[in-house]
C-alpha cells in the first residue's frame, strides 16, 4: 500500500540520508520525493509503498526522529500592507500595535514614492490565527490596512512553514475539516512537483489553486446564482439548463410526470441546489430521483448520492465503482491529472455514489477505432435518444445523446458552449487547464470525437446542451 509522508527536515547536511535509511532499512520502497527549498525550506514529501506493518514501524521510527509532521497550532505568515503617512514615527504605533499582540516579523519593505504616504509591507508569524481579525480592526483605526495575499506575490517572504499555512489557508475558505486539510497539503505539492517538471512556476501553480478555491467558496450560499433557462421541445416536454458559475451544468428532462436530471455539479453545492431542485420541481423530495451522467467526473458526480438510479456508460460504472472502493478513477490514472482532481475532490467534499444505485444503459466495442461509436438507445417519456460513446479523448466512458426526431443533444464535455458563458463560468473554467495541462485525456482526439458529432447531426435546426455554458441553437441546411 502507498502512503505519503509530510515530514519536517532540519536544515543540515545529511538530513534526507537520515530519513531514507530509516525507511530503507525496513525494506519500504520510495516511488516519491519531492523538496523545493525556496518553496518551503523545512518540508520534505516522501511518497512510500510497503506492507500495512512496514508502514507501521516506519511512522514510529520517524516520529522518533522527529521528522513526521505535527499539527502546526494555528501558526501562519500573513502579510501586511500598512499605508502610512510619510512622516517620522508613523509606523512606530504599528509597531507597538505589533508587539502588544505578540505576532513576530519576518519580513518588511518599504520606501518613498513621492506622495504623502509609504506602502509599509510586513510579514506577520501568527501562532494564533485568530487574533488576526481583532489585530487588523485594531490596525484599521490607526491607518489604512489590507492582507496580500500571500501566494499572488512574487517573492517568499517567509518559507519555513509555507505549506502549512497555505493547505491551512485553502481548507478554512471551503470549510474542511479533518483529514482533508493533509489531502491538501500532500496534493498541492504533489501538482507543484508534477508542473515543475515541465518548467512551470510552482508559484503559478499555488496561485492558481488558490483563485479557484476563492472562486468555488464565492459562489456559495446567498451568492450562488446559476443561469436559469427552460426550454420546449414537445407539448408535455420541456428541459430546465441549469449553468452554475462553477462546476458543470444540470439539465431536468421533465416529461409528463416525470423528471431525468442529466448531470449534477459539484458537492459543494449540494444545499443551494437542493434549494434550486425543490423550487424548480416542488414534489422532487417525494419523487423516485433519476440521474444520467454523460462522464465521471467530479463536476458532474458531486451529487449523486441524492439519486436513487443513475445511468451511465459501463465504463463511467467502473470508475465510480473504483472510486467507491477508495482506487483511482479515470482521471486519477493520468498523473498529470491526478493531484488537480484529488484537490478538487477535496475542496468540493466529494461523496463517492454506491454503485448499487447505477444502472449500466451501454458499453462500448473494446475495440473502437472510430471517435464517436453507436453504442445503442436511451428512452425518457417522449423523447428516444441514440446513444454515442467516445474513445476517450474527454475521458472514457463519455457518452453523447443524440434525439434526431427532436433536433436534441447532451453531449458532455465532448462539446463545451464556450462563446456562451458567463463571465463567472469563464472565469472557473481557465483554472482546469492551467492545473491539468488540458482539460481532455488526448485534446487531439476529442477535436475528433466533437467534429464526428457534428458530422453526425441530421438537416435542421438543433438544440445542443454541453456540460458548459448555455444551450446553442445550430442550424445544419441540405
Amino acid at each position: 500500500m502507498k502512503k505519503t509522508y509530510v515530514t519536517t527536515m532540519p536544515d543540515h547536511v545529511g538530513a534526507f540520508l537520515e530519513a531514507s535509511r530509516c525507511i530503507s532499512d525496513l525494506g519500504i520502497n520510495i516511488t516519491r520525493v519531492s523538496y523545493n527549498k525556496a518553496v518551503d525550506m523545512h518540508t520534505l514529501f516522501i511518497e512510500v509503498n510497503g506492507t500495512e506493518e512496514q508502514l507501521r514501524q516506519a511512522d514510529r521510527k520517524l516520529c522518533e526522529i522527529g521528522y513526521l509532521q505535527n499539527d502546526d497550532g494555528g501558526r501562519s505568515i500573513v502579510l501586511v500592507e500598512f499605508r502610512l503617512r510619510d512622516e517620522p514615527g508613523s509606523v512606530l504605533r504599528v509597531l507597538e500595535l505589533i508587539r502588544e499582540f505578540n505576532f513576530n516579523i519576518s519580513y518588511m519593505s518599504s520606501q518613498e514614492n513621492g506622495t504623502e504616504y509609504q506602502l509599509f509591507k510586513m510579514g506577520l508569524f501568527v501562532e494564533n490565527r485568530e487574533k488576526v481579525d481583532d489585530f487588523l480592526n485594531r490596525a484599521g483605526l490607526l491607518c489604512g490596512v489590507r492582507v496580500i495575499d500571500y501566494n499572488h506575490t512574487e517573492k517568499n517572504y517567509d518559507n519555513s512553514i509555507f505549506y502549512q499555512s497555505y493547505a491551512s489557508a485553502l481548507a478554512s475558505c471551503m470549510d474542511i475539516k479533518g483529514g482533508g486539510r493533509e489531502e491538501l497539503l500532500i496534493n498541492v505539492n504533489l501538482a507543484m512537483q508534477v508542473l515543475d517538471e515541465r518548467g512551470l512556476s510552482p508559484y503559478r501553480t499555488f496561485d492558481s489553486i488558490s483563485r479557484f478555491a476563492e472562486l468555488l467558496a464565492r459562489h456559495r450560499g446567498d451568492a450562488f446564482s446559476p443561469r436559469i433557462s427552460e426550454h420546449i421541445v414537445t407539448e408535455q416536454t420541456k428541459i430546465i439548463l441549469i449553468e452554475p458559475p462553477c462546476g458543470s451544468n444540470t439539465a431536468i428532462i421533465q416529461s409528463g410526470g416525470e423528471y431525468l436530471f442529466i448531470d449534477t455539479g459539484y458537492a459543494c453545492y449540494e444545499r443551494e441546489m437542493l434549494d434550486l431542485f425543490r423550487s424548480l420541481v416542488p414534489e422532487f423530495d417525494a419523487i423516485h430521483k433519476r440521474a444520467l451522467i454523460t462522464h465521471a467526473d467530479v463536476d458532474h458526480c458531486g451529487l449523486l448520492p441524492l439519486f436513487d438510479e443513475v445511468y451511465m456508460s459501463r465504463e463511467s460504472a467502473e470508475c465510480i465503482g473504483a472510486e467507491f472502493r477508495g482506487e483511482d478513477g479515470f482521471r486519477e490514472e493520468n498523473p498529470l491529472h491526478k493531484p488537480y482532481i484529488r484537490i478538487c475532490k477535496t475542496l468540493t467534499g466529494l461523496k463517492t455514489m454506491n454503485p448499487d444505485k447505477v444502472r449500466v444503459i451501454c458499453g462500448r466495442n473494446e475495440y473502437q477505432t472510430k471517435p464517436l461509436e453507436a453504442v445503442g438507445s436511451f428512452s425518457f417519456g417522449d423523447l428516444d435518444f441514440d446513444l454515442y460513446e467516445g474513445k476517450g479523448g474527454h475521458l472514457p466512458g463519455e457518452l453523447v445523446l443524440v434525439d434526431y426526431t427532436h433536433k436534441l443533444a447532451f453531449t458532455g464535455d465532448v462539446f463545451v458552449n464556450l462563446k456562451g458563458m458567463t463571465p463567472e463560468q469563464a472565469a472557473y473554467n481557465q483554472y482546469a487547464p492551467i492545473l491539468m495541462t488540458s482539460v481532455d485525456t488526448d485534446p487531439a482526439l476529442c477535436k475528433q470525437e466533437r467534429q464526428a458529432f457534428m458530422q453526425r447531426l441530421g438537416v435542421g435546426e438543433w438544440q445542443i446542451f454541453g456540460g458548459h455554458g448555455m444551450k446553442k441553437d445550430y442550424s445544419v441546411h441540405a
